[in-house]
């Protein structure tokens, strides 16, 4: 039973460091990432459709993002949903694809996405210190009702706080990765 409580914790730590990952893989930085624009939706035919669905994403140039839509229509939609979003983007056509354009970054723009980028990671520690806190509680409660002796408690509390403390260590290497790919020009 100890031993699911520590697999529960590591399966639910890692999705903590996947989903942190996944709102940096959100942010902006100099160079075109086409995953920017996965939570981006284009009403299509009355429904609400992510724009990956509706078009081809690449990335053809360091510095342009394209859309082929599969139908010309969409052209307008995406644009506009595009603006809508207000990534700080100004979407363009040649009658057959979406044109994103990258610009540079300002310097201020990249101080304010450093805060942002240290706040999301410091929402993904706080979430495995939760899922920390959680487990020990867990631990606890099961040594009393099998009557487990202390030092087998500890060990697994050691235990925890080493799976922990790979998980903070992740999360410093993905904020440490990011701010590197934000200070490039």
């Amino acid at each position: 039973m100890l031993d699911n409580i520590h697999q529960d914790a590591n399966v639910r730590m890692d999705s903590a460091l996947s989903h942190t990952q996944n709102e940096l893989n959100k942010i902006r930085t100099g160079r075109a990432n086409p995953e920017i624009f996965d939570s981006i939706v284009v009403d299509y035919y009355g429904t609400p459709t992510p724009l990956n669905q509706v078009s081809t994403v690449s990335v053809p140039e360091p510095k342009l993002i394209t859309m082929q839509p599969y139908e010309k229509s969409l052209i307008p939609l995406i644009e506009k949903a595009i603006l809508d979003a207000n990534l700080g983007f100004t979407p363009g056509n040649n009658g057959n694809a979406v044109l994103i354009p990258i610009p540079a970054l300002s310097e201020e723009r990249r101080k304010e996405l450093i805060k942002f980028i240290h706040k999301i990671i410091e929402d993904g520690k706080i979430a495995v210190r939760n899922i920390r806190r959680d487990a020990i509680n867990k631990i606890h409660d099961y040594g009393k009702e099998e009557n487990i002796s202390e030092d087998e408690i500890k060990g697994r509390e050691t235990e925890l706080q080493n799976i922990t403390d790979g998980h903070i260590k992740e999360l410093e290497a993905q904020q440490e990765a990011k701010e590197k790919d934000l200070m490039k020009v």
